[in-house]
């Protein structure tokens, strides 16, 4: 331990002397994105052709969102006499770095830009995430007590029943996985990531922090996130999605608390989006930063404000599973980090392999009063890989939400694969629906531990078949004895219009599939019977019976 703890303090004043223009950096907020060379209807142009298929396996058009920052704005800017960072298409600005205040006046007074904001740096929240840090990583003598195929994960795997899953062939074969962190040493030598290098299913690396590659330094979190997903050593360690593809992506400075960090990760999440990914897992979560100017109040916890939930909400949109840690700062009103108040994702709080929740789990409610963490994964005891093996040895049991958020994206990936064509939407709500504690969720467990087995199989209602989805809605459980759940499969948009046995219209909507919770509220008033839902839509128009048991 004494090692691990002076090579963590190694790499800390490393980072610290590569981490100076932290204290200059700037937000710059635009206006628009008016006369762009690039338009809707050549995404070619800015998305990969799997971001493409992947739209098109889910009906999701392409919109402003995805139209890449002016780079006549960019250049602009540039030319003032600042550093270009990160640009981000969906917040539409860029981070710059600049010591020169002459050259922040000229970029404010652009006409394109709206706001300049500065982020600067302070060490007394830093302090606070060196401990928090440290006490996650903190190895303990991994466990030896479980010899079976998946080796000391077999209490993770098996706690979700993803080894059923794996048993019917689904183990993220072809679905690709993002990981965005704070860094992955020991990530490109680790052996339980052997296999996935031979298979070149490693599919690459990207830095959003200094510009320069260092997503191999700086903390060995993300290698050991990763590993609960990515490994595969049968008898020793077997992941939760151990055939999927993944890109790892530095967005986390650990050298500072700063609320650009957030507008990294937006960055790496537009990067992930444009690959064609298909789940995104961050263990990373913010609301308390080095300058408290830009601490996250319990309002901004309504899952449209913060940099970041902004960010995860466009991201679900687009088509991408958005796994996120709740965080480790125990229970209260809202303990959580940004951005789990996000409402199209899933927050994971963690527990120990008993189903009992950690103290230091993160709790809810939001702002506005929805339940969070969605879900929960095993978080205390995890069995994971250490990026620093020559010292503590390849593997080790830690603690934190942020074990149990890529535990449980594994998962999700393997779901992914069974089912290809389900939105988004669809998967978070069948997960939760499949949870152990469905019927009395609340803040400290949210739905409970879900069974992907279960939600295999819930999802196999209206699942299409063949090469492209024939269902415009998707409407689970059914027949159902309690709540039901809806969620658009091939459309950007669709008029539904839900009628009785007699023929008789009861309700009208205008569905985007993201704002499923009023027709499901009216659904959930109805009594038992059997109910029509007529979805027209530019993929087709259909109708699907409904059949209510209460």
């Amino acid at each position: 331990m004494k090692k691990l703890a002076f090579l963590l303090l190694v790499l800390a004043v490393s980072v610290i002397a590569e981490a100076q223009i932290a204290t200059d950096i700037y937000w710059v907020q635009f206006t628009d994105k008016n006369n762009s060379p690039y338009s809707i209807d050549n995404p070619e142009a800015y998305l990969s052709s799997r971001a493409l298929q992947r739209r098109a396996n889910l009906g999701i058009a392409i919109d402003e969102y995805d139209i890449p920052v002016n780079p006549q704005y960019l250049q602009a800017v540039a030319e003032c006499g600042v550093q270009l960072l990160n640009p981000s298409k969906w917040l539409n600005g860029v981070s710059v770095y600049a010591t020169n205040a002459a050259a922040i006046d000229a970029v404010n007074a652009l006409p394109f830009v709206s706001t300049v904001r500065n982020c600067p740096n302070d060490p007394k929240a830093q302090e606070m995430k060196e401990r928090w840090l440290a006490d996650e990583m903190k190895p303990v003598a991994a466990s030896r007590a479980m010899y079976g195929y998946y080796g000391g994960a077999e209490s993770q795997v098996k706690q979700l029943k993803v080894n059923v899953l794996h048993d019917q062939g689904f183990d993220g074969t072809g679905v690709v996985v993002a990981v965005l962190d704070g860094g992955f040493y020991g990530t490109d030598d680790h052996p339980c990531f052997d296999n996935m290098r031979a298979e070149g299913r490693f599919l690459g690396v990207r830095e959003f922090v200094y510009g320069v590659s260092t997503v191999y330094s700086q903390s060995t979190h993300g290698t050991s996130c990763l590993s609960t997903m990515a490994a595969y050593v049968p008898n020793i360690m077997v992941g939760t999605a151990p055939k999927a593809s993944y890109y790892i992506i530095h967005t986390e400075d650990g050298a500072a608390e700063n609320i650009v960090e957030e507008y990294n990760w937006v960055s790496g999440a537009e990067y992930a989006d444009s690959l064609g990914v298909d789940v995104c897992s961050t263990s990373l979560g913010y609301n308390g930063f080095d300058m408290p100017q830009w601490d996250h109040p319990f309002a901004h916890f309504d899952g449209h404000t913060a940099p970041m939930t902004i960010g995860a909400e466009i991201a679900a949109s687009r088509g991408m599973i958005c796994i996120n840690a709740a965080g480790n700062n125990g229970g209260g009103t809202c303990t959580l980090g940004i951005p789990g108040d996000a409402e199209h994702i899933l927050t994971i709080g963690a527990v120990n392999s008993n189903g009992n929740r950690a103290d230091f789990s993160s709790v809810g409610p939001t702002y506005d009063g929805r339940i969070k963490p969605d879900v929960m994964a095993m978080g205390e005891g995890s069995y994971v890989a250490s990026g620093y093996s020559a010292w503590e040895g390849e593997y080790y049991n830690g603690n934190g939400t942020s074990f149990a958020t890529p535990i449980l994206a594994g998962a999700v990936a393997c779901l992914r694969q069974a089912r290809p064509y389900a939105s988004v939407q669809a998967i978070c709500d069948a997960i939760r629906q499949c949870s152990d504690r469905v019927n009395t969720p609340d803040s400290y467990y949210g739905y409970g531990i879900p069974d992907f087995s279960q939600a295999m199989e819930l999802l196999s209602v209206n699942e299409p078949m063949g090469n492209t989805p024939a269902h415009v809605i998707n409407v689970f459980p059914n027949p159902s004895n309690g709540e039901v759940h809806v969620a658009l499969n091939v459309a950007h948009k669709a008029d539904l219009t839900v009628y009785d046995i007699t023929g008789r219209q009861l309700f009208a909507y205008s569905f985007n599939g993201l704002n499923h919770t009023t027709l499901e509220n009216f659904l959930n008033t109805l009594g038992a019977g059997v109910y029509f839902i007529n979805a027209v839509s530019e993929a087709g128009n259909e109708t699907l019976k409904l059949v209510l048991t209460r």
